[in-house]
This record gives structure tokens, sequence and C-alpha cells, in this order.
């Protein structure tokens, strides 16, 4: 148990020296490989697919890679920089508008990227987003508002990605599967 514990701060000591050196890429590299983490739970255990699809699972991630990790690491030091570091009031402005700016747009980006990526023609892209959007929305409203207070409130600002992240683990599940549904019928 001791052997386990000190390995397992010795690798936390090791992350928390890359992630000071190079945060973007870190948070970049967490954010990727949760999404393709994600998407391969919703293959294998939610569709029961016989074989994984590695190229979508590589599209998925290469959103949180490109564009999801760098996106929460700006977005968090922006609420940090304009709304504050610490405190109960401070956290809830933060929820308040991580939810209702950040969110209804990101997930607006996330759905466009998703259909993009799926190599769907603009028209099928735009009904996949009339048709899904405000349910992630809502999805999103169920768990993330709780996910960001306890995140804004009591981790600091180097780990907060990587608790919300260590979270989308489920949420890109969900995520995966629902803009991979409608593939299947077509």
């Amino acid at each position: 148990m001791y052997f386990a514990m000190a390995k397992f701060r010795g690798i936390f000591q090791m992350y928390q020296k890359v992630l000071v050196r190079h945060p973007y890429l870190v948070q970049a590299v967490q954010t990727g490989t949760l999404m393709g983490a994600g998407d391969l739970i919703s293959q294998t255990l939610i569709e029961k697919v016989s074989i994984v699809d590695y190229k979508r699972t590589l599209k998925f991630s290469s959103i949180g890679f490109f564009v999801g990790g760098p996106a929460l690491r700006v977005w968090y030091g922006l609420l940090n920089k304009h709304v504050g570091a610490s405190g109960k009031t401070v956290a809830m402005k933060k929820v308040f508008v991580d939810q209702f700016i950040f969110a209804p747009t990101f997930l607006f980006f996330l759905l466009v990227a998703v259909g993009t990526m799926q190599e769907k023609s603009w028209d099928s892209v735009k009904k996949d987003v009339h048709s899904n959007y405000f349910d992630v929305l809502t999805t999103n409203y169920y768990i993330w508002p709780w996910v960001q207070l306890v995140n804004f409130y009591y981790v600091p600002l180097q780990y907060q990605v990587l608790l919300v992240q260590s979270v989308a683990l489920f949420w890109n599940t969900y995520l995966s599967w629902k803009t991979n549904k409608r593939n299947k019928l077509e």
C-alpha cells in the first residue's frame, strides 16, 4: 500500500511539473484522451458495436485535443481574472457565467464540429444540431452546475480542467452516444 501511494505521489508530482511548464499542451492531451475514452466506452458498452470505429474515436478525440482542452484552459483563466479567484460568491458567479455563456456556446460548437467531422452535409449538420442541442444543453444543466460549483470553490485553477475532464469521461460517453445514434439509423 505504501509503495502504491509513493508511486502515485511521484506520478502526480511529475504531472504538476509538466502542467506548470506546458499547461495548454497537458490540458489538450488530457481532454483529447478523455474524449477518445468516452467515445470508446460509448461504442463498446452502450452501442455494443462488434468492431470499434477507431477513426470515429480519433475524430472525437481531436475535438478535445485541438479545441476543448485549449478552450477550457483559456476560459478558466478568463473567469479567474475577471470574476475572481476564490470565495463562495465568486464560485456562484463563475458557475452562472460558465453555464449561461460558455456551455451553450461550446455545446453548439461541439455539435457542429462532430457533424462536420462525420463528413455530413451542412443541411444534415443543421438538422442534427436542431434535434440534439436542447437535449444536450438540458442534460448539461442537470450535471455541470454542481460539478462546477465544487470545481470553482475547492479546486485550484491549474487543476480545474483535470477535475472537469475526469467527470467529463462520463459526459463524453453521453455526447458520443448522442451525436452518433442518428448515424446508426441513416
